[in-house]
């Protein structure tokens, strides 16, 4: 069943409009691709082609629970995995425009 959804995102998945039309890739490329390699197992994969991927999943997953439970520092911890998520977008993308 797993192969029959990762077969169904690989064909519905959209191409960089970016990347497309201006030439450069987007700060989120690599995403869709990370997502299918961590649903077929393959984490070192995924990781390579978007390290954020990972604290964007902490990041919705702890927003669900701090909406649903009401954490007490629930707002806190959003925030700080956010800048760290942030951070790990922009460096990829740095690393990504200087390495060819």
């Amino acid at each position: 069943m797993l192969e029959k959804l990762t077969s169904w995102l690989e064909s519905i998945a959209q191409p960089c409009f970016y990347k497309a039309f201006i030439g450069i890739e987007c700060p989120g490329c690599g995403m869709q691709r990370s997502f299918i390699e961590l649903l077929r197992g393959n984490i070192a994969e995924s990781l390579i082609l978007y390290p954020a991927l990972f604290t964007t999943i902490l990041l919705v997953l702890l927003l669900f629970i701090h909406l649903i439970f009401k954490l007490e520092k629930g707002a806190l911890m959003l925030k700080i995995i956010f800048i760290i998520n942030a951070g790990i977008m922009v460096l990829h993308y740095i690393y990504r425009i200087l390495t060819p």
